[in-house]
Order: structure tokens, then C-alpha cells, then sequence
């Protein structure tokens, strides 16, 4: 058995949920306004700045002499849901 790499299991389930959630909007685009639409298009937000409670959703980190600024948003629905347990059956299935 061969193990894989971290960084390839990672992009794969992010693929996973690209198409997934791209899959929800084509979805959303094509159904008309119902319960149906309303349910594929539901999502949740999360955010990195929400965390400190910025407003902007982005941390910003100044030292005087550099200024950085960390952001993060993640948008999950069915969807992208559906998208990621694909993924992650063709990860189990094509070892």
C-alpha cells in the first residue's frame, strides 16, 4: 500500500469542493425561485477576520516598518458538501 501525499489529498478534496460549490451556483442559476433553490444556494461564511472580530474579515499586522495583512473566507453549502465527499470516494477508491 502506498501512501500519499498530504499535500495532493489536500488539493484534491479542495478541487472537490470548487466543483462542488460551482455545481450549487449552475444549480441555483437553473432551478426556479423555490424551497429547492433556496436550499442549494443556503450557505455558511467563514472568516479568518472574524475571529478578532474585524469587521473586514482581514487580520492586519503593522510593525511600524511592514504592514501585513491575513485573509481567509470560506463559503460552504450542500453543495460544496456533496463535492467533497466525491472527492474524497475517489480518493478511496483509486489507491
Amino acid at each position: 500500500m502506498t501512501k500519499r501525499n498530504l499535500a495532493l489529498i489536500f488539493i484534491i478534496l479542495m478541487v472537490g469542493a470548487m466543483f462542488g460549490t460551482l455545481f450549487g451556483q449552475i444549480l441555483g442559476w437553473m432551478l426556479p425561485e423555490s424551497v429547492v433553490r433556496d436550499f442549494f444556494l443556503l450557505s455558511v461564511d467563514f472568516s479568518l477576520g472574524g475571529l478578532v472580530g474585524s469587521e473586514t474579515g482581514v487580520i492586519n499586522l503593522n510593525l511600524g516598518f511592514l504592514a501585513i495583512q491575513f485573509g481567509l473566507s470560506l463559503t460552504i453549502n450542500f453543495t460544496t458538501l456533496i463535492g467533497l465527499a466525491t472527492a474524497y470516494y475517489f480518493l478511496r477508491y483509486f489507491r
